[in-house]
């Protein structure tokens, strides 16, 4: 098990890519699927630290990361607002860049890299918990998304 506090602060994403990497080495994750999982958490992280507090205070933002078999479990928790990613809207994607409305493109890609995600609201938090294959690799253009 590896755990990780962050606070609030989108300069805390190069400690998180330091300890994704050192994992990834660790369990011999492909590079392909240790970019996909890398792109995930720092979507999940930019919009926590970005749009989850609605106060200048320093948060913590915990991540709590196991391995179950051939996976990778992610459990991501934060004291910020209520919001669920896998409510979200997806992209229009078809629509040129200037014509979509913005938002919406980091839940996607979250969910485009990893093989589950589940939502939680528990005692006035925040719990994302995300799993994804480490032997299999799954394209980012799949439609499942």
């Amino acid at each position: 098990m590896f755990s990780i506090e962050l606070k609030n602060d989108l300069k805390e994403l190069e400690r998180l890519h330091r300890v994704l990497g050192d994992i990834g080495e660790t369990l011999c994750v492909s590079k392909k699927n240790l970019f996909q999982i890398n792109l995930a958490m720092e979507e999940i992280f930019s919009n926590i630290v970005s749009h989850g507090f609605r106060d200048e205070k320093e948060h913590l933002i915990r991540i709590i990361i196991t391995q179950e078999d051939d996976f990778l479990c992610f459990r991501i928790e934060d004291d910020g607002v209520p919001f669920n990613p896998l409510e979200s809207k997806p992209p229009e994607l078809k629509r040129p860049i200037e014509e979509r409305p913005p938002g919406g493109l980091g839940c996607y890609l979250m969910r485009c890299c990893m093989d589950d995600v589940k939502y939680e609201r528990q005692g006035g938090r925040n719990i994302l918990t995300m799993k994804r294959s480490i032997n299999s690799e799954k394209p980012l253009e799949d439609s499942t998304c």
